[in-house]
């Protein structure tokens, strides 16, 4: 890694579903092209978002798993090189500027399906049976089991499966392994392509000076192999369904809050187990990421605790985590921790406390610092964070800009005052203002670096439809905006 985590250093917000390809943006060659722009902008960080498979809504944030790979970022083209895929069969016609989430999945998924029966007709390389060592009984035997399970059942949730199944009952587990063994087969196959790719991208950026940022969020999916393998670290019902669910209170994303739909730990119970699961589940984001962002790091120090029943996130109670006792934990297992804390929102001193105790750099978003008193202008940024011009669930900072929203005018004007700008290319303005900060580092999502409209935004809170679209186009990425950018990261002294 290049440099200590928080030397002054400049990166990149860009998740790989955004990268040109055939459909969707993977880690194949357009991810390594990619690395290479990312080291010619003198940019030392791309920072992505989850990488597991995605569920509802198609966000990375709902996932089924959170220690697999998503297939979907599985390069094709990297298929084809190694002979599972002709050439001819990963032709297809899809849009450019953005993905089309129910096409492509069907089309992706039998592609893959049929490399895997491919791949294991072939003898295996010991590379695999090594994977399937490292990986089996911490997550790869559950995920891959509740992956052929749900398509057994038509992809139904796990707790409508039948009651030894969705119990676990160890008879019921065994006849359905042995009735799903290819199935069974075919996902750790995938698996292991993509923690191969995976590896091969991170390899190539580290070859030029580049580290890479994870992101989690903090809570995992109902539907998910981790609720399913481990219910009793979860507040459930009989029936397997949340008693109570995860969100936040209204806040300035949303006036009715988030009501995301997560179980809720068991704290009790991770505490009575050693905190054994997240320990594994952070051994498994230490070995893909140099940093890690952990979404809503609010909920170490409590959660929003919606009853189940409540159709939005307004009534909820806050309810202590034992957030000090698990970082302590982790501390002892992996030493000083390589992770960022997301603490926006409603941040409490408990909240500060528990994320200074343990060195952890907090986040500013630039976009927010315009409002009265507002704790993320630049000059309440300090060296100890990580600055951004927004996040994935912002507005561009050209789509904010342009914004006609009654709010925004006053803001518009003092972001104007506060950057020294003129207006006529705002997002640029918003860049210097944040690698010209103390911020240790400085990220820019790549749509602010092209300075793009809100048709770019990725993700809207509270929306349901139409987000994690958005894909970017090679002849987008100019010659000017990369020395631009350059320019810029020299200029801060960013290099």
């Amino acid at each position: 890694m290049p440099g200590s985590p928080l030397s002054r250093s400049g990166g990149i917000l860009l998740h790989p579903t955004s990268l040109p390809g055939t459909g969707i943006g993977d880690t194949g060659p357009s991810a390594h092209r990619f690395a290479g722009v990312v080291a010619e902008m003198g940019l030392r960080w791309w920072q992505m978002l989850p990488i597991g498979p995605t569920g509802y809504g198609d966000s990375p944030y709902q996932s089924p798993s959170t220690f697999a790979g998503n297939p979907l970022l599985i390069s094709l083209d990297d298929l084809a090189q190694d002979g599972l895929l002709d050439p001819s069969e990963i032709e297809a016609d899809f849009p450019t500027a953005e993905v089309d989430f129910g096409a492509v999945i069907p089309w992706k998924r039998e592609l893959l399906d049929r490399a895997a029966q491919r791949f294991s007709a072939r003898p295996a390389p010991a590379s695999f049976d090594q994977f399937l060592d490292t990986h089996m009984d911490t997550w790869l035997d559950d995920f891959s089991v509740f992956t052929a399970l749900k398509r057994a059942h038509a992809l139904r949730p796990w707790w409508e499966w039948e009651g030894d199944i969705r119990r676990r009952r160890p008879a019921a587990l065994r006849r359905a392994t042995a009735e799903l063994t290819e199935s069974i087969l075919t996902v750790k196959i995938e698996q292991y392509v993509f923690d191969r790719g995976f590896r091969l991208l991170r390899s190539r950026c580290q070859d030029l000076g580049i580290s890479l940022i994870g992101d989690i969020p903090i809570f995992v999916a109902h539907d998910s192999a981790d609720v399913w393998a481990n219910p009793s670290l979860f507040h459930l019902d009989g029936q397997g369904n949340p008693t109570v669910v995860a969100g936040v209170p209204p806040d300035y994303f949303s006036a009715t809050g988030q009501r995301w739909g997560n179980p809720l730990y068991d704290w009790d119970r991770h505490v009575e187990t050693g905190f054994a699961w997240w320990t594994d589940r952070m051994r498994r984001m230490f070995d893909l990421f140099d940093l890690v962002r952990i979404d809503h790091f609010r909920g170490f120090s409590a959660s929003w605790h919606i009853p189940a029943d409540e159709p939005t996130a307004e009534n909820g109670e806050w309810v202590a985590a034992p957030g000090k006792e698990l970082f302590a934990h982790l501390k002892s297992v992996f030493g000083n921790l390589p992770v960022i804390a997301e603490d926006l929102g409603l941040i409490t001193p408990e909240v500060e406390e528990l994320r200074d105790e343990f060195g952890l750099p907090g986040m500013k978003v630039l976009q927010f610092g315009f409002g009265t008193e507002s704790a993320h202008a630049i000059d309440q940024f300090r060296e100890h964070v990580v600055a951004y011009t927004g996040t994935h669930d912002n507005d561009t900072a050209r789509g904010w800009f342009d914004s006609d929203e009654p709010t925004r005018i006053a803001e518009r004007d003092i972001a104007m005052t506060a950057l020294g700008s003129d207006g006529s290319d705002f997002a640029s303005d918003l860049i210097d203002g944040v690698f010209e900060s103390v911020a240790a580092i400085a990220i820019a999502p790549l749509q602010d670096v092209l300075s793009l409209d809100s048709n770019a935004r990725m993700n809207t809170p509270g929306v349901e439809a139409g987000n994690w679209r958005w894909r970017f186009t090679w002849d987008q990425v100019t010659p000017e905006v990369v020395e631009g950018m350059a320019r810029t990261v020299c200029r801060t002294h960013r290099v």
